[in-house]
């Protein structure tokens, strides 16, 4: 049983997490850039700026001293997508202890490379088991303490083990898989198609149209992710149809929001800077629809939200685009 756990990232996740971890009675250290905000969080002992109404148990140490950080027995890895790989290497420079574990919870597929996170963490820190959590995880309702599930992913099932141990608590349930990229892909896919679910809202296409667009988009994930190496049985688990639903349906989805705001007519770039946290799925549009193309997949939902996001098309010819698709049978993969 790991007993010191350092929180890498106090957004509105990595804050939920930590209250999850402190819940266990272990020592919490919850790492920030910004000294400022640290300061502010220890004082105050809540998240104002990601996570307000939360509190923060006394065991959470909030810092911005990344050594300080990397210090503990688990490291629980919250950043953003986009800032994963330079992360990577500030972690790998403060040379953590090769017997502690790494947790990615970075949902996100990396652009130029097509790397998962777990991956790119792998590749700066060689010597350190990695793992994954993933699921339809809302960080406001894990603050609240509300009925949770997630999924574990590692290949070393002790590890997992011993992971699900720290994870679980009456209203927080996880499960354990060795399918980590499945794990992954499904929960870094899922925000592309909540993007396009809050587009069709947005338009007000109806529940008709929206249920369609999710059921295909779960068919159109599994296509891809068994064809990055994921297994086809883990796209219906937690990290895959799981995280898909709640994304896509949830008023507290980022990407949803950022879909429905495109669908009203606004304008992509001044969404994004209206937000003061990370819509995944926006650069994440541009990484799987790259990945689509190197790995010659069929993937029309992506390819128009691609047409969207990056091309600046009009979202309701991209619906009526999909919609005008040769007739195919349903189970044609």
């Amino acid at each position: 049983m790991m007993e010191t756990v350092s929180i890498l990232g106090a957004g509105s996740w990595g804050t939920a997490l930590a209250t999850v971890v402190a819940e266990k009675g272990l020592d919490v250290t919850l790492w920030c850039r910004n000294s400022d905000h640290a300061s502010q969080m220890a004082k105050i002992r809540e998240n104002k700026l990601y996570l307000p109404g939360v509190n923060l148990k006394e065991s959470i140490i909030p810092t911005s001293d990344l050594e300080l950080a990397a210090k503990s027995e688990l490291l629980v890895c919250v950043v953003p997508s986009t800032g994963l790989r330079k992360f990577s290497e500030d972690l790998a420079q403060v040379k953590p202890a090769k017997e502690s574990i790494i947790l990615s919870c970075t949902k996100g597929l990396e652009r130029e490379t097509g790397h998962r996170m777990s991956e790119i963490i792998s590749s700066h820190l060689p010597d350190n088991i990695t793992a994954v959590l993933s699921g339809p995880n809302h960080a406001e309702e894990v603050g609240k303490r509300l009925a949770t599930a997630a999924v574990i992913g590692c290949k070393n099932e002790k590890i997992a083990n011993s992971l699900q141990s720290i994870f679980s608590l009456p209203w927080f349930r996880t499960y354990t898989s060795t399918d980590v990229a499945g794990i992954e892909l499904g929960g870094a896919a899922k925000n592309v198609y909540a993007i396009c679910a809050g587009i069709s809202d947005g338009l007000g296409l109806g529940d008709n149209a929206k249920s369609a667009l999710v059921t295909r988009g779960l068919a159109e994930m599994t296509r891809l992710g068994t064809a990055l190496g994921g297994q086809a049985e883990t796209f219906q688990g937690l990290s895959g149809v799981g995280d898909l639903i709640v994304t896509c349906y949830s008023t507290y989805s980022r990407n949803n929001r950022v879909g429905r705001l495109i669908g009203e007519g606004k304008k992509i770039n001044d969404i994004v800077n209206s937000m003061n946290m990370v819509a995944e799925g926006v650069p994440n549009t541009e990484s799987f629809y790259e990945s689509t193309k190197r790995n010659e997949v069929e993937a029309p939902i992506i390819a128009e939200a691609y047409s969207v996001i990056i091309g600046d098309k009009n979202p309701a010819q991209a619906m009526e685009d999909l919609l005008a698709r040769d007739p195919r049978p349903e189970t044609d993969q």
